[in-house]
C-alpha cells in the first residue's frame, strides 16, 4: 500500500471556462492555466503519481509543452490512470477537499466523483469530493484563485 498527497492552486481570471472534476461549472470566472487549469484533477493526478513515486503533473505535462496547451485534465487522468495499471497499481480510494469560496460546488460533487471513478476503473464510492470555504481569508477568500488538497492510497 501506497499512499499519496497533491496539493495544486491557481489564479481565478475572466473569460475562462471554470472546470473542477472534469465539469463545467456556470461562473463568472475560470481559473488560469496551461491545459483546463482544473486544479481538482491537478491535486488528484500528484497525490497518484506520488504515491507511485512517477514524479508530479509537471515532470509528466509540464506548462512548457504545446502539446498540453488548453488539453482537458481529463485526458490527462487518462494518461497517469493507464500508467498506474501498466505498473501494476490499483487505487484503494481518494478524498479531495476542495477550497473556494464561491461558487458553491455541492450539486457538482457527484458528476465529479463519478468523473474520477470512471476514468481510475473503481466504484464511485471510492473517491470522496468535499468543498469548504477559508472564511473570506487568504487567496481564496478574497476570490483570487482556488486551491486543492488530495490523498490517495494505491494497492
Amino acid at each position: 500500500m501506497r499512499i499519496g498527497h497533491g496539493y495544486d492552486v491557481h489564479r481565478l481570471v475572466e473569460c475562462r471556462d471554470l472546470v473542477l472534476g472534469g465539469v463545467t461549472i456556470p461562473f463568472e470566472k475560470g481559473l488560469l492555466g496551461h491545459s483546463d487549469a482544473d486544479v481538482l484533477l491537478h491535486a488528484v493526478m500528484d497525490a497518484l503519481l506520488g504515491a507511485a513515486g512517477f514524479g508530479d503533473i509537471g515532470k509528466l505535462f509540464p506548462d512548457t509543452d504545446d502539446a498540453y496547451k488548453g488539453i482537458s485534465s481529463m485526458l490527462l487522468l487518462e494518461k497517469v490512470a493507464s500508467a498506474l495499471r501498466e505498473e501494476g497499481y490499483s487505487v484503494g480510494n481518494v478524498d479531495v477537499t476542495m477550497i473556494a469560496q464561491k461558487p458553491k460546488l455541492r450539486p457538482y460533487i457527484p458528476q465529479m466523483e463519478e468523473n474520477i471513478a470512471r476514468v481510475l476503473q473503481v466504484s464511485p464510492d471510492r473517491i470522496n469530493v468535499k468543498a469548504t470555504t477559508e472564511e473570506h481569508l487568504g487567496f481564496t477568500g478574497d476570490g483570487s484563485g482556488m486551491s486543492c488538497h488530495a490523498v490517495c492510497i494505491l494497492e
